[in-house]
């Protein structure tokens, strides 16, 4: 959704009314951004969808537009504590130049509030700003949930932490993939 709204395309720039306000992005713009996306030749041979589907609506439209009962092979819940959700959220931090990624305490940059990359400043997007991260997480609650059941009915649905470290994620995530045999 992002790399839509970064090429201005009519959909992204939708999208990006709501994101700002930290309001989930209308469904049929939503999908209709990831399967323009999926058409792309680089995902023949597989994709990890991330955030999306964010509600059952969304999941049944993947289906259909993916020709099958269940769309996906695998969906993966990151069951997530509200504080840690906050934390991590509001902490990122973007390049305003290339783009680059940071978080103030997992990943911060060497020199406060500079891109290691490039030198340039770093900043907080308006949807990261704790208060509409909190928003985010009511409205998650409010349409999100229902998601869950939807992926466990069709059998699909793999629970991790998602208040774990990196390097211990990294290996339960790993061992549910390679179970799965998809890595």
């Amino acid at each position: 959704m992002r790399e839509s709204v970064k090429k201005s395309l009519p959909l992204g720039l939708k999208a990006k009314s709501y994101m700002d306000k930290g309001e989930l992005v209308p469904d049929e713009i939503v999908t209709g951004i990831v399967i323009e996306r999926l058409k792309n030749p680089d995902t023949k041979k597989g994709y990890i969808l991330d955030g999306f589907p964010r509600t059952v609506k969304q999941a049944v439209d993947l289906d259909e537009a993916l020709g099958k009962a269940s769309g996906l092979d695998m969906a993966v819940y990151f069951d997530t504590s509200e504080k840690v959700a906050i934390e991590r959220l509001s902490g990122r931090r973007v390049c305003k130049a290339c783009g680059f990624n940071y978080h103030v305490k997992n990943i911060p940059p060497k020199k406060a509030d500079t891109c290691d990359k490039c030198g340039n400043p770093l900043f907080q997007r308006p949807d990261d700003k704790e208060a509409t991260v909190i928003n985010r997480l009511k409205v998650y609650a409010d349409q999100t949930k229902p998601l869950i059941d939807y992926y466990k009915k069709s059998g699909i649905l793999k629970e991790v932490s998602g208040d774990l470290g990196v390097d211990e994620l990294f290996k339960v995530l790993s061992k549910i993939f390679r179970d799965a045999k998809l890595a």
